[in-house]
């Protein structure tokens, strides 16, 4: 299984939608993956690791897929789409990895 993390890093002004994100932005990304993506998950940032810091990101996105193949042929044409949509929750540039997914 492959899973796919878009991480949004807590920077200094920085503003994110939760409720757009969940209810529009992600099931949008999973429906134009025409039933490759298997499903999604979001996390909110709450702290880092030491007491009292701020998190690391703000959000995560985290999209699965069967394979690495799946995840390429089902992104790449509506690569545009999705990415002009980010501006509608955040100001934040996300990062994304690619990982396989070990243990689930």
């Amino acid at each position: 299984m492959i899973k796919v993390s878009i991480l949004y890093p807590n920077d200094a002004g920085c503003s994110f939608d939760f409720d757009y994100y969940s209810t529009r932005h992600m099931p949008m990304v999973k429906e134009k993956m025409a039933g490759a993506c298997s499903h999604f998950t979001i996390d909110k940032g709450l702290a880092g690791g030491a007491p009292a810091s701020p998190p690391a990101y703000v959000a995560m996105g985290h999209l699965f897929f069967g394979s690495l193949d799946a995840f390429l042929t089902a992104f790449g044409p509506h690569a545009r789409a999705i990415a002009a949509d980010i501006p509608n929750y955040t100001n934040v540039k996300p990062t994304v990895q690619v990982s396989e997914v070990l243990v689930g």
